[in-house]
């Protein structure tokens, strides 16, 4: 299990599972209520839009091959330490076997070393039984629920958002 920093090679790949792979399962757990409002990009368009920048994303590799990405990105204000992050396992193949609370770790303990970060959230919604047990197993901890905010397919769902401080992180050790 790595993580790397994505290079233009990776681009066909996050295209496909992002754009071209027709009603793909990832999209029914990260946030699915925001997926619906979004369209499909052509590869050209997906490139014109993608930078670049391995402190805020990266991508999972788990037995030399890609499968997902991890992202951060810093809440306002800017400089205020309050950073969120995500995660997204493309294939179900490659999801429940640890991948993600693996890859979680790496990132988190990235996150700590390499930003200014003083606390961490992870945000959710109560359909994503999954991403609420691997924050969780990481020692997130429920801040916030806001009750049937999100609705999907006719049904009200939980905004959820878990939070980690940076005292509380146990740093990796460096190899």
């Amino acid at each position: 299990m790595t993580l790397r920093p994505e290079t233009r090679d990776d681009w066909p790949w996050l295209w496909h599972w992002r754009h071209e792979e027709e009603d793909p399962d990832w999209k029914r757990w990260d946030s699915p209520f925001l997926h619906e409002q979004t369209h499909t990009l052509t590869f050209s368009e997906f490139t014109m839009r993608r930078g670049l920048n391995a402190r805020l994303g990266a991508i999972i590799e788990h037995d030399g091959r890609p499968v997902g990405y991890v992202t951060r990105g810093e809440l306002a204000p800017l400089g205020g330490g309050w950073w969120d992050w995500g995660i997204v396992i493309f294939d179900p193949a490659d999801r429940r076997n640890g991948v993600g609370t693996r890859a979680g770790r790496l990132w988190i303990d990235d996150t700590f070393r390499r930003t200014n970060a003083h606390v961490l959230t992870l945000t959710t919604w109560s359909g994503n039984d999954a991403m609420i047990a691997t924050g969780e197993s990481l020692g997130f901890v429920e801040c916030t629920r806001i009750p049937e905010a999100r609705l999907w397919q006719g049904t009200r769902y939980d905004s959820v958002q878990m939070a980690m401080l940076r005292r509380d992180w146990s740093f990796e050790p460096r190899h």
